[in-house]
């Protein structure tokens, strides 16, 4: 059974100590790639590294995450741009978007660097991953000139609403991230999913955050989001071996690795 982990930060110091171990479970899990989206200038060395020593295992994205958007953006969007144009080879422009959870001192910034980044996106061909916290109105209306557009990604962690998950499906390139949240036993996302074709869901695991029953509480790995997959595929009533196909070929077609 293939699976594979949509989005992964194993390169944060929380794996400093046992990486190895860390990949070695995930590939007897069943992970075949992991894809690694970049926060901010601090984690680009890191993420880097730790792709180089997993290639082909491991895959990075380059982009400024929308809680790292401060009155120097500008600064740190040039860093974006000089590594875009590196010959590192990124897979995607992430983790972007917006998080108004904590406050909107910044939401101008974080609008005009969602902006500045979804150009990029277009610009290399390259799929967006976008981080949605109480900000889904405003990324909603950011996209919606990009409608008929190649703009493709993927809406990372979505906690929403069905209403917002049928915003989302109005773009027709562009996936739903299902972590351990579904897992939760307050989670309203087994409903959501219930009206969402399973031809638009890729798993995550979002490591080290939001892991999934019956390990929450424990530091999240990609090996768990066998927990996820389980969960998953009981609200879609399919096997788990038939949900991992589709969400890794569906995540594989987002990133353009689709064979």
């Amino acid at each position: 059974m293939r699976l594979i982990d949509s989005h992964s930060h194993l390169f944060l110091e929380e794996f400093a100590e046992d990486l190895p171990q860390v990949m070695t479970r995930a590939r007897e899990a069943g992970v075949t790639h992991i894809f690694m989206p970049n926060i901010d200038s601090s984690t680009i060395t890191a993420m880097l590294r730790v792709c180089h020593e997993y290639k082909g295992y491991c895959y990075p994205m380059i982009g400024l995450h929308p809680t790292s958007v401060n009155v120097d953006y500008e600064k740190e969007l040039e860093i974006v741009a000089r590594e875009l144009a590196s010959p590192n080879e990124f897979v995607a422009i992430g983790e972007i978007g917006m998080d108004l959870y904590w406050d909107n001192t910044f939401l101008r910034e974080q609008q005009r660097a969602l902006e500045r980044q979804i150009e990029w996106a277009l610009e290399y061909d390259l799929p967006v991953v976008l981080h949605c916290r109480e900000a889904f109105d405003y990324i909603y209306n950011v996209l919606k000139p990009y409608q008929r557009t190649s703009l493709k990604g993927i809406f990372h962690s979505f906690t929403g609403t069905l209403e917002e998950a049928f915003g989302v499906m109005e773009f027709s390139n562009f996936m739903i991230g299902i972590n351990g949240v579904v897992t939760f036993k307050k989670s309203t996302l087994p409903e959501v999913l219930k009206n969402i074709p399973l031809e638009r869901i890729v798993l995550e695991t979002d490591s080290p955050y939001l892991t999934p029953v019956p390990n929450r509480g424990k530091r999240n790995e990609s090996a768990y989001i066998k927990d996820t997959l389980i969960k998953v595929a009981e609200i879609y009533g399919k096997s788990p071996e038939m949900v991992a196909q589709v969400t890794s070929d569906n995540t594989l077609k987002v990133f353009g690795m689709l064979k």
